[in-house]
Order: C-alpha cells, then sequence, then structure tokens
C-alpha cells in the first residue's frame, strides 16, 4: 500500500467535507477524488473500477442537484421565467464573487431578473429570498451526497 498516497487521499476528502459547506470548493468533486486516490493506493482492491463508476454517479447526481437547487427555490417562491434564468445567472456569476457571491448570487440574480420582467417589489423579493432557499436546499443535498459518498466507500473498503 502506498502510504503517501493514502493520506494525500484522506486530506483531499477532508477538504472535500470542508467544501460540503465552505461553497467555494467543489466539495463533493473533491471527496470523489480523495475516494479514487485511497482506491489506487490499495491498488483498487478494497474499492474496485465497479464502485469507482457508482460513486462517480452519485457525483455527478450531487453536482447537478446543487446547481438545480437555486432554481428551483426560485421557482418555488413563484418566480418567473425570468426570476428562476436569474437565479441561475446569479449562481454563476456568484462563482466569481467569492463566498458572499456564492451565496447571494442566486438570491439577487432571481430578485433583479423578476423586478426588470415585472417591477412588484414584493413578488421580486419572494423570488430573491425563493433563490436563498435554494442555495440552502443545496448545501443539504451536497452534505447528503458527500457523506453517502464517504459512507459508500468506507463500506466498500471494509467489506
Amino acid at each position: 500500500m502506498n502510504m503517501l498516497l493514502l493520506l494525500l487521499g484522506l486530506a483531499v476528502i477532508v477538504l472535500g467535507v470542508v467544501g460540503l459547506v465552505a461553497p467555494v470548493l467543489p466539495g463533493v468533486a473533491f471527496i470523489y477524488l480523495g475516494i479514487v486516490l485511497v482506491a489506487w493506493a490499495d491498488d483498487f482492491t478494497r474499492i474496485g473500477p465497479l464502485m469507482l463508476v457508482v460513486l462517480l454517479g452519485v457525483t455527478v447526481v450531487a453536482m447537478i442537484t446543487d446547481y438545480l437547487a437555486a432554481l428551483f427555490g426560485a421557482r418555488k417562491a413563484g418566480a418567473s421565467g425570468w426570476g428562476v434564468f436569474g437565479a441561475g445567472v446569479g449562481a454563476i456569476a456568484g462563482l466569481f464573487l467569492g463566498l458572499p457571491g456564492v451565496i447571494l448570487g442566486p438570491a439577487i440574480g432571481a430578485l433583479a431578473f423578476e423586478y426588470v420582467r415585472n417591477p412588484d417589489a414584493k413578488k421580486a423579493v419572494r423570488a430573491g429570498l425563493g433563490g436563498l432557499a435554494g442555495f440552502i436546499l443545496g448545501v443539504v443535498a451536497k452534505a447528503f451526497f458527500g457523506f453517502l459518498l464517504i459512507g459508500l466507500a468506507i463500506l466498500a473498503y471494509v467489506f
């Protein structure tokens, strides 16, 4: 067993767990990468290729769910297509503005686009709050999928 690769893999998994709550880091992707490194350290004997494909599928679903959560939140709050589109634009733009941008981007985008479509401040604020709620839902979903990845990897590694 390559101990250096194992330690690196475990460190990347820990970084991924931090990324589950620090939205600037792609936590679920880091967890998956860490699991691949741990599997490689053991020459893929305990965590094999089939399990890695399953875990990759979970990772992709988690990343899509995280992205779509803000859109879903805005839509559930009554935003029009403009507000939902704005939440998506805000989510992408927020990535380039650090932690505050990542957290507030979907809300501000939904609010701004909804207000441009229909200058009803109450409805625009409701759409923005829906975008924020969707962001929170995305964090919860990321945490669920991240810990699911870790749990499945531990089960594969132990059994």
